[in-house]
């Protein structure tokens, strides 16, 4: 019978898709483990800055899980994508504060206030609350929501053109210099294409005396 269902399963989930492709996806992503998803942590030289993704988006459930996360407001999807990105920020973090003393913080892509309000939550927010408490109570680091924020409400990036993401996103992040000077920051967002975002949210947090890794979750 288990064999069964899991055929008819597989037959009518793209049909499925179409008609009701939150539900469907979120449904899938419910029944997945962080051993499901194979951490890939890949170096990208974007605009020329270095990001680190962890997880291939070219994989199905990679894409599904971003998807549940980004538009879905999925929990578990969350839960997910913070214990991959535990995985690779334990050893990471470690490494940095072998030779550095600067205190390590986790800043999250910031929406503009009329995005989050349009989308009712900050899904890199989402996923860093779900961090164990070692990478928000400074044992290995702390989150530090506040010391990046975006002033200018831009257009989705993911319909625009190279030349017009660049343009998109100048100007359109501040940084809190209390909060930045002299910190070691990871700032993570879920999905990196050009990097015009993640770049330009580094260069205010850098100026403002900041050291700046940029990871993504994966790269669409």
């Amino acid at each position: 019978m288990k064999v069964a269902w899991g055929s008819l399963e597989a037959l009518f989930l793209p049909f499925v898709d179409v008609i009701l492709p939150e539900r469907a996806r979120s449904a899938r992503i419910r029944r997945k483990e962080i051993w499901d998803f194979e951490l890939v942590p890949t170096e990208h030289s974007l605009l020329g800055t270095r990001v680190i993704t962890l997880l291939d988006y070219k994989n199905p459930s990679v894409s599904d899980l971003i998807r549940a996360l980004k538009y879905e407001n999925s929990w578990k999807a969350a839960e997910i994508c913070a214990a991959a990105l535990s995985d690779y920020l334990r050893e990471e973090i470690s490494s940095v504060r072998t030779f550095s003393p600067r205190p390590i913080a986790l800043v999250p892509m910031p929406l503009h206030p009329q995005r989050l309000r349009e989308r009712g939550f900050n899904q890199v927010q989402k996923v860093m609350s779900r961090l164990p408490d070692e990478f928000a109570d400074a044992t290995l680091s702390r989150i530090s929501e506040n010391a990046l924020s975006r002033v200018k409400h831009a257009s989705q990036q993911a319909r625009l053109t190279r030349a017009q993401r660049l343009k998109n996103v100048e100007d359109a992040f501040s940084a809190d210099e209390k909060l930045a000077k002299g910190a070691h920051i990871f700032l993570i967002d879920d999905v990196v294409t050009t990097g015009a975002t993640l770049s330009s949210a580094a260069k205010p947090l850098r100026k403002a005396g900041a050291i700046v890794s940029l990871i993504a979750l994966a790269r669409a």
